[in-house]
């Protein structure tokens, strides 16, 4: 029979479960529909499940339906349990994703199909609880192209000529069809799902049963069945135990067959299968044999862990949700860790996002969580299990590092007959990117060997950031030179210099403290949003009104996890249970209050003795302990940076001898990346990017050419008003007798500025404030005037215009907002800080005046006659203005 593994995925209270159980009832797996409310549903089987009404843990059903053996996986919907969600998905043909008609697309609707592209898994949408008041089924499908993806079509409509011109329009080939026989066939359809180029979308009601037939039989038409190769291969998603406590490992196979007694392995562990399990719901048939495409559970492995590959298949990457609070698991007196900790590991097996770890200076036992439901679980799970209660404390928030420069780390181990040094390029890395290793490192310099157990060393350890301790991130670390001694080295000396490397590279970089936040989705009555709003600013989040449907409101945004955390019993007690909160894991942004985040942690990390920032170097017969800052003084390889600094220098000679008819200016960006890598990253001190002019600051006095051919995009000039406004003391001062002075003299400023630099200049100020305000556009002579709607900031407005345009235009922006400087670098587009725009409006009054005055000295002046007539006037007034006063 041909097989089919679906996974079942929805945002909390969409109905997921409640759809599950009609696909059972239907295809007659089940005589009774079970119902959340009841707890009787047949996939809840957790009791904890049924107390909440949530889904928790993964679970299966098999059926089948029109000779296709469909397994179900149901996975949790609770944001705090998306990991479990995750793994599920490493295993499934095709997905289906249920939204509330009633409440749309929400946030983390929009997390769940990101992670479905990720994963690349074909998908069918159910728009679910299209019985209630108020759902309309074409604003519900504009919601979902608009929202996830165009290419969502509605399939319910029948296989009419509309229906087939928007299937066109989703892919080439059948667009061909389409023009030469107006028709498409089935076997296309089906290809261009697989391949994600349509999305199938239907729409009904589960609890009623209304269109779930319909829905089945479309998954059944239009899925293709995978193909498995003869070659063993499985993937193993889920640890569990079942009532008696038996170790449970969960996989799909997805090649060959496997039988009981058979031996697996995955090149460091070997163990014997004793039994293979089919379940479905609670229930499960044991088999002496299974095929391909099937999912299972096996006994007899003791050492599997969920995200392995065994046979022809890889190992998945790390998940992507991650832990981002950690708490102490306080225990009874007559209870000691040594007891328990063994047993709280067996649940991080089956749990491995509940990590737990423990804390040998404090010499305490901590649990890091996804999100506060998680607690309860953990001590549902430990009382159930073990009999034994478990309080755990406040909690607190698991920070990340990053840095904001690039440098090169070095370290030094050469205590007597030992012997390596290693050099390391440390660079920011983009947002949510993790750590990236790699190596530029000539065989030459080390041999292969070394260069692989330095690699090694990286990935091995958690590598701690320097201002609290916390584990760093968003980075990319490159082994770019080294040493060994013929005699001496030894494995154990490049783990000493590599780890002594990064933390010395870490201790002179700008190192930039990184905090969780979370994305919000806040549901509550008009009269409330006001209270909402001030909330949100004070827990230093950012919103914008989505959309109004009656008297209520929906605004999203984001904001820090420590800020928000506790926020839906605030949200209930004001709004008397009428708002509603949905958060998920946004990622890890730059901390809203770092210098008191450090100041409390207060980490040394020049005494942190389990990752020294110190080298170890020889003299006279003995070694001795050399500071960080002294390291770069006493190495014996030559600094990379350095290298690439002397011969930037031979170029820049070379590149100045090109002969004039082809000469332009080389890129800013350019020249940044170059002062980046070389000019600023290692002075032996603690650098930062503020220390040294950027290509802006010597935009009129460069000498740096590169001929080039090369097509350059339309500049555009956003400027932050506000901003520039209170960070330009002349105009600053206006403000304390009339805003709109200093507004018009600012846009005074930036219309000759303008005339000059040759580029569109947009100028936003803030309205969000102002009741009803709808978005406003004006033309101030040649540059152009936005004034954001109620609910959006200068900085939303800036942030969605660099991201929407920034492949399409040059874009810099001018501002001296840290996180939106963080934002617009991670967005591609390039920065003028309010100093460096004032100086240039400053340098460019200065060249308008100077053109006049020789203008008028010998009555002819030919960068003037190049000027629009309107751009003339601006600089005579100017220069006449400048006159009177």
């Amino acid at each position: 029979m041909k097989k089919l593994v679906i996974g079942i995925l929805a945002h909390v209270d969409a109905g997921k479960t409640t759809l599950s159980e009609s696909m059972l009832y239907l295809s007659g797996k089940i005589r009774n529909l079970g119902r959340v409310d009841n707890k009787d549903a047949y996939l809840d089987t957790y009791e904890l499940e049924k107390e909440r009404g949530i889904t928790i843990f993964s679970k299966q059903a098999i059926f089948e339906i029109e000779e296709r053996q469909i397994t179900l996986i149901d996975t949790p919907g609770h944001v705090d349990f998306s990991a479990e969600m995750e793994r599920t998905l490493q295993v499934l043909d095709y997905a289906i994703l249920v939204i509330s008609g009633a409440d749309g697309v929400q946030g983390h609707t929009k997390t769940l199909w990101r992670m479905l592209e990720l994963y690349q898994i074909p998908t069918f949408l159910f728009v679910n609880k299209m019985d209630q008041n108020g759902t309309d089924k074409d604003k519900l499908m504009k919601e979902l192209r608009k929202q996830l993806d165009d290419r969502c079509i509605e399939f319910g409509q029948g296989e009419t000529a509309d229906f087939y011109d928007q299937l066109a329009m989703c892919d080439e080939i059948m667009m061909e069809a389409y023009l030469e026989v107006e028709h498409i066939e089935i076997v296309q359809i089906k290809r261009a799902i697989k391949e994600r180029k349509v999305f199938p979308s239907f729409f009904g009601s589960a609890l009623k049963l209304e269109g779930i037939e319909e829905f089945m039989k479309g998954i059944v038409k239009y899925a293709s069945v995978p193909y498995y190769p003869n070659e063993f291969g499985a993937k193993i998603f889920k640890i569990a135990r079942d009532q008696q406590g038996t170790r449970l490992t969960f996989m799909k196979l997805t090649g060959g067959s496997l039988k009981v007694k058979d031996v697996l392995t995955n090149g460091v562990w070997q163990e014997k299968i004793n039994q293979i399990r089919i379940y479905s719901g609670q229930k499960f048939e044991a088999v002496n044999e299974i095929e391909a495409g099937s999912v299972f559970a096996v006994i007899g492995l003791s050492k599997t862990k969920p995200g392995e590959g065994l046979g022809i298949e890889e190992a998945s990457e790390e998940a992507i949700l991650e832990p981002v609070l950690s708490y102490q698991i306080i225990l009874p007196p007559d209870c000691t860790p040594r007891m328990m900790l063994p047993k709280l590991h067996e649940i991080e097996e089956e749990v491995p996002e509940l990590r737990i770890v423990w804390d040998e200076e404090l010499q305490e036992i901590q649990a890091q969580f996804m999100g506060e439901v998680q607690i309860e679980i953990l001590q549902s799970l430990i009382d159930s299990r073990y009999g034994v209660q478990v309080t755990l404390d406040a909690g607190r928030i698991l920070y990340k590092e990053t840095i904001g420069n690039i440098v090169e780390g070095v370290g030094h181990f050469e205590p007597l007959r030992h012997y390596a040094e290693v050099h390391l390029l440390l660079e920011p890395g983009e947002g949510g990117s993790g750590l990236v290793f790699g190596v530029e490192c000539s065989e030459d310099i080390l041999t292969k060997n070394w260069q692989r157990l330095i690699l090694s060393h990286l990935k091995e350890k958690t590598h701690k950031g320097v201002l609290t301790g916390s584990p760093i991130t968003d980075m990319k670390i490159t082994l770019v030179s080294g040493r060994a001694h013929n005699e001496h080295t030894e494995g154990g000396d490049f783990r000493e210099a590599t780890y002594r490397a990064v933390r010395q590279g870490l201790k002179e970089a700008e190192s930039i403290l990184l905090e969780p936040y979370y994305t919000f989705q806040l549901e509550l009555p008009e009269k409330m949003v006001g209270r909402a709003m001030t909330d949100i600013e004070k827990m230093h989040g950012t919103y914008e009104i989505s959309k109004r449907y009656g008297e209520i409101v929906i605004l999203v945004g984001s904001a820090p996890v420590v800020t928000m955390r506790n926020y839906q019993k605030e949200v209930a007690a004001y709004s008397k249970g009428q708002g509603r909160l949905f958060c998920s894991l946004k990622g890890y942004e730059a901390c809203h209050n770092a210098e008191e985040v450090i100041e409390r942690i207060a980490y040394d990390s020049e005494r942190d003795i389990e990752n020294p920032t110190a080298s170890v170097f020889c003299g006279n017969g003995t070694g001795f302990l050399v500071n960080w800052d002294k390291v770069k003084d006493y190495m014996h390889v030559e600094s990379y940076l350095q290298e690439i600094d002397d011969s930037l220098g031979e170029v820049t000679q070379n590149q100045n001898q090109v002969p004039s008819t082809e000469e332009k200016w080389i890129d800013l960006e350019e020249i940044d990346e170059i002062f980046n890598k070389t000019f600023y990253a290692n002075k032996g001190k603690k650098s930062s990017w503020k220390k040294y002019k950027t290509a802006h600051e010597t935009y009129y006095k460069s000498d740096v050419y590169v001929p080039t051919h090369q097509e350059t995009k339309e500049k555009y000039l956003l400027v932050d008003g506000y901003n520039i406004i209170f960070a330009w003391p002349e105009l600053k001062e206006l403000t304390d007798e009339n805003m709109e002075s200093a507004r018009m003299k600012l846009l005074d400023y930036l219309s000759n500025y303008q005339g000059i630099q040759k580029c569109q200049i947009i100028v936003v100020f803030d309205a969000y404030r102002l009741q009803g305000h709808l978005q406003e556009e004006i033309k101030y002579r040649n540059i152009h005037v936005v004034y954001t709607k109620e609910a959006q900031t200068a900085d939303q407005y800036i942030e969605r215009f660099a991201h929407e345009k920034q492949k399409k235009y040059s874009i810099i922006v001018a501002t001296s907002d840290a996180l939106q400087q963080i934002i617009i670098r991670g967005a591609g587009c390039r920065l003028l800080s309010a100093r460096e725009l004032i100086e240039d409006i400053k340098r460019v009054n200065e060249v308008i005046k100077q053109s006049f005055e020789e203008m008028k000295g010998r009555g002819r002046n030919y960068l003037v006659d190049t000027l629009s007539f309107e751009t003339k006037q601006q600089m005579e007034e100017l220069v006449n203005k400048e006159d009177d006063e």
